[in-house]
């Protein structure tokens, strides 16, 4: 396999030879992979390939049975998902986690203020932390919406909730697991918009996806898995078109 490589430095994410076995099912097999700072890399692969399982070893969900995640540099053999966010790293669910109870606005809100509760009402009351609350609402265009509790919300809805939800960590690196599923044609294009814009803004995008055209349109970069190992990595085009990708992953 033949795979352009950035210089180190330039890494934001990394992965060494890591492992997460399920009895005698590897779904993950001491698989090393490298994502450039900045831009947005896809991952791909048929069902069982290994790629949701990846995201939830990269963000802490699941522990690595064996190897090591570098996020920004730092190189982790047991990954917290409560640190990841200080690393520089931070993730979106294929199942929309939100809190149902509260309204869209407090659901931002929580995230942009600390947990202890002084302190957390201390900076819910400052007019800038109420001015990014805004900013990101706007940006996933929910901001008509701020009022609503968020049980109320369409699927597609929640799904622009949790991105800012993930936009309120302010971090570099955003992990988004299946952006696009069941979302309807217009959705998927406010979907679209907002991750050129994290882009733009010089974020790391890694997104799941199963939908080559979005692939196609706004990835930099590719990553095939299949059965858990690195199949191809690199440009989309060359990547795609090369005949290991096309017979193990398009079934040509």
């Amino acid at each position: 396999m033949t795979s352009t490589q950035p210089d180190r430095i330039d890494y934001a994410l990394e992965t060494q030879a890591i492992s997460k076995h399920f009895g005698a099912v590897r779904a993950v097999d001491e698989l090393s992979l490298s994502i450039p700072r900045q831009g947005t890399t896809s991952i791909v692969g048929p069902n069982g390939s290994g790629k949701s399982t990846l995201v939830n070893l990269l963000s802490g969900v699941l522990p690595l049975d064996g190897g090591m995640v570098i996020i920004d540099g730092a190189g982790l053999r047991v990954v917290k998902a409560y640190e990841t966010p200080d690393h520089g790293l931070t993730r979106t669910f294929q199942e929309v986690r939100l809190f149902d109870q509260i309204t869209v606005w407090d659901n931002i809100m929580v995230v942009l203020t600390e947990r202890r509760l002084f302190p957390s009402l201390f900076e819910r009351a400052k007019p800038s932390t109420r001015q990014k609350a805004q900013a990101i609402l706007e940006q996933v265009g929910m901001w008509d919406k701020r009022d609503s509790l968020a049980q109320e919300l369409s699927y597609g809805q929640r799904k622009l909730v949790e991105i800012g939800r993930a936009l309120a960590m302010n971090v570099q690196t955003y992990l988004l697991d299946e952006p696009f599923a069941g979302l309807f044609p217009q959705m998927i294009e406010r979907v679209k918009d907002i991750m050129k814009q994290m882009r733009a803004d010089g974020h790391t995008i890694v997104f799941v996806s199963h939908n080559m055209d979005i692939v196609r349109e706004l990835s930099d970069r590719i990553i095939v898995l299949d059965s858990g190992a690195l199949l191809a990595a690199g440009d989309v085009e060359p990547v795609l078109n090369s005949e290991e990708v096309i017979e193990a992953y398009l079934g040509a």
